[in-house]
């Protein structure tokens, strides 16, 4: 009865998280620590910068108009395909199952920070309360599948670097039908390490941008990890490491800021373009992947402009 009543606080209540980086400061001391900080911006190789980044001030535009664009791309091409085929609460069901598993088995959300923000991407899809409390009902079944996150790399066809995300309950079927979905499609299904290094693993948040001046949140959250924030016509896009995650989702929600959507992201640190028929030979790898049922995330090396093109 408890978890019951702590899931619909949480279904009524938006819960809240977040990330962001410093362009003009207000006052020597909050100008001090942002040039301090500073915005960071993809991994590139750069003389005289061991850590391999380069600053928004140095490329002339904010990452989030990179991260901002790729991120928008691949959420809208996937999201699309997902309705499509109905697979949306399918895998916001596993999400839910995970979230729990890696929450130590505890399912309510007030407890469970991680739930928390996967009810909350389940609230940004529509997905009714009931099949969400049946998720969370699933997960604490002791006769429930025991699900595994597994990761995939390798390259498609042309030399696009591909990393999958999956949730499986059999590691054997996963392994089997993604290999095959390479070889189909003239990819080669590579080792642990083989792409990962050209992805930087980054977590995102985006919030409602009513009332809300994007440079302060930016100085507010530079301290929790936030690299970057853009503006996305009514909603604040945050980024940060994949590691700042918890830390920004604990100061948003003491904040009181409603999250509308939350997660995590790997963006190439570089991109290829294709010509069409090329950019099609790689869309049919990625479809393939895509449809699978234990696959959660797919990304990719291919540049989004050529993808638009196909």
């Amino acid at each position: 009865m408890e978890r019951d009543v702590a899931v619909d606080r949480t279904l009524d209540h938006a819960g809240v998280l977040g990330v962001g980086s410093p362009h003009h400061a207000q006052g020597s001391k909050k100008k001090d620590r942002a040039d301090e900080h500073g915005c960071m911006g993809f991994p590139t190789r750069t003389s005289g910068n061991p850590m391999g980044f380069v600053s928004t001030q140095e490329k002339g535009d904010s990452i989030f108009e990179d991260m901002g664009r790729a991120f928008e791309f691949r959420k809208e091409r996937k999201m699309k395909r997902w309705a499509a085929m109905s697979k949306t609460f399918a895998r916001l069901n596993k999400d839910i199952i995970l979230s729990i598993k890696e929450g130590g088995g505890i399912a309510d959300p007030d407890l469970n920070a991680r739930l928390r923000a996967v009810i909350q991407n389940c609230r940004a899809a529509n997905m009714p309360k009931d099949n969400i409390e049946r998720a969370i009902k699933k997960a604490t079944d002791k006769d429930a599948a025991d699900l595994k996150q597994v990761t995939f790399e390798g390259y498609g066809p042309h030399g696009i670097a591909v990393f999958v995300e999956t949730a499986t309950d059999n590691n054997n079927r996963t392994v089997a039908n993604v290999r095959s979905y390479f070889n189909k499609c003239n990819g080669n299904l590579g080792t642990t390490g083989s792409v990962e290094f050209m992805f930087t693993h980054v977590c995102h948040f985006k919030v409602p941008a009513e009332g809300i001046d994007a440079e302060e949140l930016e100085l507010e959250l530079i301290d929790f990890g936030a690299e970057d924030i853009g503006v996305d016509e009514d909603a604040i896009m945050i980024y940060g490491p994949f590691e700042s995650y918890g830390t920004l989702q604990k100061k948003l929600e003491d904040d009181g800021r409603e999250i509308l959507e939350s997660g995590f992201d790997r963006i190439p640190t570089d991109t290829k373009e294709l010509d069409q028929e090329a950019t099609a030979e790689v869309e049919k790898l990625i479809e393939k992947l895509e449809e699978d049922e234990d696959v959660q995330n797919v990304f990719h090396t291919m540049s989004s402009s050529t993808e638009d093109e196909g």
